[in-house]
C-alpha cells in the first residue's frame, strides 16, 4: 500500500503544472480595467480591493461582492454567493506575471475567453490586479 501512494504522490508531483500551485491567495488592487474593448477610467476601480483566501473571494468597492471560485490550468470559475453578482457564474483565464494577476472574465458566463483581449467581445471584461500591501 505504500508503495502505490507513494507512485501516486510522485505522480500528482509530476503531472501538476507549476502554475496550478500557484496561490492566488491575498489582497489585491486593481490598476488597469477594460470592458468591451474600452480602457475604464481609474475613477472607476480605484477604491476596489479583491481579497481571495483560499477557494473563496471579496470585492469590496461601494458595496461587497462575495463567493467561491475554482481554478488551474489558467481557467477560474467564479460563483457569486452575496451581492450585486449574487447566483451569477462568470468564466475566466488568468495570469500572474511580473507579481501581477490578470483576469479576463466573460461576463455572459459561456465559455472561457481565449485571449487576454476583450476587444469585440462586449460581455468581456479585463482586470489588472498587483498585491496590495
Amino acid at each position: 500500500m505504500k508503495i502505490i501512494t507513494a507512485l501516486l504522490v510522485m505522480f500528482n508531483m509530476h503531472f501538476v503544472p507549476a502554475h496550478d500551485k500557484l496561490s492566488l491567495d491575498g489582497k489585491w488592487k486593481p490598476v488597469y480595467q477594460e470592458l468591451g474593448g474600452t480602457k475604464l477610467p481609474e475613477e472607476t476601480f480605484k477604491k476596489q480591493m479583491l481579497t481571495i483566501s483560499d477557494s473563496t473571494y471579496a470585492l469590496v468597492a461601494e458595496s461587497v461582492d462575495k463567493g467561491v471560485l475554482k481554478y488551474g490550468n489558467g481557467k477560474m470559475d467564479i460563483f457569486g454567493r452575496d451581492g450585486v453578482n449574487k447566483g451569477k457564474h462568470f468564466m475566466t483565464i488568468y495570469k500572474v506575471e511580473a507579481e501581477r494577476l490578470t483576469i479576463c472574465y466573460n461576463l455572459a458566463g459561456d465559455s472561457y475567453p481565449e485571449t487576454f483581449s476583450t476587444s469585440g467581445h462586449l460581455a468581456y471584461f479585463l482586470s489588472v490586479f498587483v498585491k496590495a500591501e
